[in-house]
């Protein structure tokens, strides 16, 4: 388990900002909705609420030397925070100046003369940056996205931010004979990273049927599905697990699912910028961590044809087996050539398998 401080980090203000600032666009964001049930995906959400900060309009300017006193704050503010940030599996002080790199990339587009164009007030990224380490709050929530295979994808607060060990369902999904014709189900969809990555190689009718009870979630998949050309090829379901599914059940060629598998007495001792900031309806799998797996498999059966795939991402290794060993053991009549797959780590992520 890793530690966590109880205490806060303190920073020095920042400097006084130049009167060359100036502010020409402003945006509000919408109240979330609740949803305990299968329903219509929530409509899409005004691009200036969601879209990621390098697509918002370069709609505010600073002068060079401010711009370079915002960097020399961040820098310092890095650098005194990296010790106690990394102590308990946050980043260190190369990955802050990377983060901080990516945040200033993403804000900002320098013309080469004359002003940096903005797409915040230079005060804003002075809070932004604030937040990421006093507040511990992950820069993928901050500009806005998050780069997965060869995507990027819009996140934001309150939507599990993709791994990169998830890429791999992807490539266990590329590699089922027929794939791209066939009908597929991505439970808890979230982002909608999996969806997309698979819709992305899908033919003529080749479909997915994603699915998330937050409808916070729905929103930044739809946002993603739309950037990405895909509204054909994914159709977006708000409700819990197979519950949207019913009118295909026994018709999907596949289903995969990356779910909550921490335990949960487990999730307080992550590190500070997955237990304090993402959702834990998206983390939490109950006391040993497999509840929505064992969910997921007895599901399965219903929903898939005979010949149909399924790909379960897990916490690894020993729940793996576990998982993996019922497939073979207690619904060993209902699938069949059950395997686990290591991630690119070479930890045994995924169990995969087929409905007899």
């Amino acid at each position: 388990m890793t530690l966590r401080f109880p205490f806060s980090i303190c920073s020095p203000l920042p400097p006084n900002l130049a009167s060359s600032l100036r502010r020409r666009f402003s945006a509000s964001t919408p109240p979330a909705a609740t949803a305990l049930s299968f329903s219509p995906p929530p409509p899409s959400p005004t691009a200036e609420h969601l879209n990621p900060l390098f697509l918002r309009p370069l709609s505010f300017t600073a002068s060079r030397s401010d711009l370079l006193d915002f960097r020399r704050w961040a820098e310092s503010l890095a650098l005194a925070a990296a010790p106690r940030l990394s102590s308990d599996g946050g980043p260190g002080e190369d990955l802050l100046r990377r983060e901080l790199a990516w945040m200033l990339e993403d804000a900002a587009a320098d013309p080469g003369v004359g002003a940096v164009r903005l797409r915040v007030e230079l005060e804003e990224l002075y809070r932004l940056w604030r937040e990421r380490i006093e507040e511990r709050r992950p820069l993928q929530y901050i500009v806005g996205c998050e780069h997965w295979r060869d995507l990027v994808l819009a996140v934001k607060d309150g939507v599990l931010i993709p791994r990169p060990e998830t890429e791999m369902v992807v490539d266990l999904v590329a590699e089922v004979e027929g794939f791209e014709q066939g009908l597929w189900a991505d439970l808890g969809t979230g982002s909608g990273a999996i969806s997309v990555g698979i819709g992305r190689m899908l033919r003529e009718g080749g479909r997915v049927f994603a699915t998330d009870l937050s409808p916070i979630a729905l929103g930044i998949a739809r946002l993603n599905v739309e950037r990405y050309g895909l509204k054909d090829k994914i159709e977006l379901r708000q409700g819990s697990w197979f519950e949207p599914l019913r009118d295909v059940e026994g018709k999907l060629t596949g289903l995969v699912s990356n779910p909550p598998y921490i335990p949960s007495g487990n999730i307080p001792g992550l590190q500070a910028e997955v237990c304090q900031h993402e959702p834990e309806l998206a983390l939490d799998g109950g006391a040993d961590g497999t509840d929505h797996l064992l969910h997921l498999c007895q599901g399965s059966a219903s929903a898939l044809r005979s010949g149909g795939f399924f790909a379960f991402e897990t916490n690894g290794d020993e729940q793996t087996k576990l998982i993996a060993n019922l497939m073979t053991t207690r619904w060993a009549k209902l699938f069949h050539s059950v395997k686990i797959v290591p991630d690119f780590a070479g930890i045994e992520r995924f169990v995969t398998g087929f409905r007899r």
